[in-house]
C-alpha cells in the first residue's frame, strides 16, 4: 500500500522583514510615474504650501542685471516657480515633472504665462533634458524635495542630466529630507522600508532620507562641488492632541566643479527659529497660522504625521446577480504596503461567486470549504444562502478580522463558519476536521496557487479535508475547484502538484477543445448565455475542476 503523504508546515505567509519584497519595490519603481499622477489627482494644487522662503534663503542666487534662467525639476503644482515668478520680474523658468497632471497644474494657474515659463513633462532619470533645453544655458537649477522621490540608483542619471543644460557658473540650490526626520521613522514603523533610508509611502510614492555623507558623495561623484551644506533642525507642536514631531532636513547650494569639495564647503547646524544657530531646537506650533514652518509640511503631510491620515479602509458594493455585498476591505491607496493578499479583493474571487450565484447546484445541499477566502468571503457567502456547512478559512489574521466585520455586515445571523487555516499546519488541519469529520464536497479556491512554496501545502491540505469520492453517483463527486490568474506558477507546476497529492484534473475553463480532450464538459455548462454577470471581468482568467484519483 502506498504510504500516506504527510503534511508539513511551510513558511508561505507573511513574515516580517523589516522591508518590503522585491515584487512591491519593482512595481513602485516601474509605476512611480503613475503614483505621483494619481496624487496631483486627488491633492490638486492644495498639498504643498506655495515656498515664499525663497527669496529669503536664496535671494542672491536669483538676483542678477540680466534675468536669470531657472530650471524646477520636480516643479510638483508650481509651489516654487509661482513664488519665485512674482518676486524676480526678470526671470524665466523652465518647469518640467513628470506627473502629466502636474505639468497640466502648472499650465492652468491663473499666472501662468508661457512667455516666461517652459512647462513639459519629462523624467529627467530617463529623458535627455536637451530635447527641451538648450545645453549650458541654465543659471540656477531647483531641486526642492525632489531627489527624495527617486530611487537612489537613479540619482546620478539625474544629475548627469542636469549637468548638461547647467552654465558653467550655475548653481543647484538643494533641499530635501534629512535622515532622522520623524517621518522616516514613522514609515520605518509601519514596515515600510524599501532599502536603507529610501521608504514607501502610504499613496505609492517614495522617501529617500539624505544623510551628509551620502549627498556630498552623491554630487561629488557626478561632477559638482558643495558650496554650502546646512542640515535644519525645526520641532511642531499639537497642543490639541498633545503631540510633538521633530523635522530635519537638508540645505545645501552645488556648483560644477571637480567633484572634490574638500575644505570650500561651509557647513553648519541650523536650528529654526529665534536665535539660529543655538543649540536650542525651537517649537513652532501648529495651530498658529501666522507661523511659517520653513519646511515643506502641508497641512495634509502634518495631519498625516500627527496620524490623522484617510482611512485605511473601505467600503466596495459587489453585486452579482440577485447577491448585494458591502465589503470592507484595505482601501487602493493602501493595497500595495500590505504584505498580506488577503486584504484586497481579487476578480477571481469575483468571478467564482458569479459562477456561484448563477449555478447553485454546486454547492446545493453540500459541505463547503473555502481555502484562501481572504477579507471579502463572497464565495462562501453566496454558498451560504444554500449549502448545508460553509466555512471559511484563512491562514492571515488581519483578513479573518476583517472578514468577520464583512459577515456581520452581510449576513444576519451570520450562517457559515470562519476558522484560520495554515495550509499544512496540523493544528489548524485537525480543527477544520472537528467541524466535519465526513470531509467536505466541495473545496474552492481562488487566487491561491501565485507562491510557488505554497502549492504542494495547498494540495496537501485539499486531500486531508475532501470528502471520499468512494459511493458517490456520477455528478455528485466530491470537487476541488480553482479560479486564478496564472503569475508566478505556471499550470504545468501546478498539475503536477495536484497529481503528487492524489488529485485528477476533470476539466478547465476555458478550454481549448481538441479532438483528444478528455475534459468533461462541467464547467461550460457554468456560463451558459444569460447566467454569468457580464460586469465580472474574465480575461486572464482560468478554473481548474479536480476530482480525486
Amino acid at each position: 500500500m502506498e504510504e500516506k503523504k504527510q503534511t508539513t508546515t511551510q513558511t508561505i505567509y507573511p513574515i516580517s522583514t523589516g522591508e518590503i519584497s522585491p515584487f512591491w519595490r519593482d512595481k513602485y519603481e516601474r509605476d512611480a510615474k503613475k503614483y505621483w499622477d494619481i496624487f496631483y489627482k486627488r491633492h490638486q494644487d492644495k498639498f504643498f504650501k506655495d515656498r515664499h522662503y525663497l527669496d529669503k534663503e536664496w535671494g542672491q542666487y536669483f538676483s542678477g542685471i540680466e534675468g536669470k534662467v531657472i530650471l524646477e525639476v520636480g516643479c510638483g503644482a508650481g509651489n516654487t516657480i509661482f513664488p519665485l515668478l512674482a518676486t524676480m520680474p526678470n526671470i524665466f523658468v523652465h518647469a518640467c515633472d513628470f506627473s502629466p497632471r502636474a505639468v497640466n497644474l502648472v499650465k492652468s494657474h491663473k499666472d501662468f504665462d508661457d512667455a516666461r515659463v517652459n512647462a513639459f513633462v519629462c523624467d529627467p532619470t530617463v529623458d535627455d533634458l536637451i530635447q527641451h533645453i538648450s545645453p549650458s544655458s541654465v543659471d540656477v537649477v531647483t531641486m526642492i524635495f525632489v531627489l527624495s522621490a527617486v530611487s537612489p540608483e537613479k540619482m546620478p542619471l539625474m544629475l548627469q542630466n542636469i549637468r548638461k543644460i547647467l552654465k558653467k557658473d550655475g548653481c543647484v540650490l538643494f533641499r530635501d529630507y534629512a535622515a532622522g526626520d520623524l517621518a522616516q521613522e514613522r514609515l520605518t514603523s509601519k514596515e515600510q522600508k524599501i532599502s536603507d533610508n529610501f521608504y514607501v509611502r502610504g499613496d505609492g510614492t517614495r522617501a529617500f532620507y539624505f544623510s551628509d555623507e551620502f549627498l556630498v558623495n552623491l554630487f561629488n561623484e557626478n561632477g559638482f562641488d558643495a558650496e554650502e551644506h546646512i542640515l535644519c533642525f525645526k520641532q511642531v507642536e499639537n497642543r490639541s492632541r498633545e503631540l510633538v514631531m521633530n523635522r530635519r532636513w537638508v540645505q545645501a547650494v552645488f556648483r560644477i566643479g571637480s567633484g572634490t569639495s574638500g575644505g570650500k564647503t561651509k557647513s553648519k547646524v541650523k536650528f529654526l527659529g529665534k536665535g539660529n544657530d543655538k543649540p536650542e531646537i525651537q517649537k513652532i506650533i501648529l495651530e498658529d497660522s501666522a507661523n511659517e514652518t520653513d519646511v515643506d509640511i502641508s497641512e495634509g503631510m502634518a495631519l498625516e504625521m500627527f496620524g490623522v491620515s484617510s482611512p485605511k479602509e473601505e467600503i466596495l458594493d459587489v453585486v452579482s446577480r440577485d447577491y448585494s455585498f458591502k465589503i470592507k476591505l484595505l482601501s487602493k491607496e493602501y493595497q500595495h504596503t500590505c504584505k498580506s493578499t488577503g486584504l484586497i479583493l481579487w476578480e477571481s474571487a469575483r468571478l467564482m461567486a458569479s459562477v456561484l450565484a448563477a449555478n447553485q447546484t454546486i454547492v446545493s445541499g453540500r459541505r463547503v470549504l473555502e481555502l484562501g477566502c481572504g477579507c471579502a468571503g463572497i464565495c462562501s457567502m453566496v454558498a451560504a444562502r444554500s449549502a448545508n456547512l460553509v466555512v471559511a478559512t484563512d491562514g492571515d489574521t488581519k483578513a479573518l478580522d476583517l472578514l468577520n466585520q464583512n459577515l456581520a455586515l452581510n449576513l444576519q445571523p451570520p450562517t457559515l463558519i470562519t476558522k484560520k487555516l495554515e495550509w499544512g499546519n496540523r493544528d489548524d488541519v485537525e480543527s477544520i476536521k472537528r467541524l466535519n469529520g465526513r470531509g467536505f464536497d466541495v473545496i474552492i479556491g481562488t487566487d491561491v496557487t501565485y507562491v510557488a512554496d505554497a502549492i504542494s501545502p495547498l494540495f496537501a491540505t485539499a486531500k486531508e479535508l475532501i470528502r471520499s469520492s468512494r459511493g458517490y453517483k456520477e455528478g455528485c463527486t466530491p470537487a476541488l475547484i480553482l479560479c486564478h490568474v496564472l503569475r508566478r506558477v505556471d499550470e504545468p507546476s501546478i498539475l503536477s502538484a495536484a497529481s503528487e497529492f492524489g488529485f485528477r484534473l476533470v476539466d478547465r475553463w476555458p478550454n481549448a477543445l481538441t479532438s483528444t480532450s478528455t475534459f468533461q464538459n462541467i464547467i461550460q455548462s457554468w456560463f451558459a448565455e444569460g447566467r454569468l454577470d457580464t460586469s465580472v471581468p474574465t480575461t486572464a482568467l482560468n478554473i481548474l475542476y479536480f476530482h480525486e484519483l
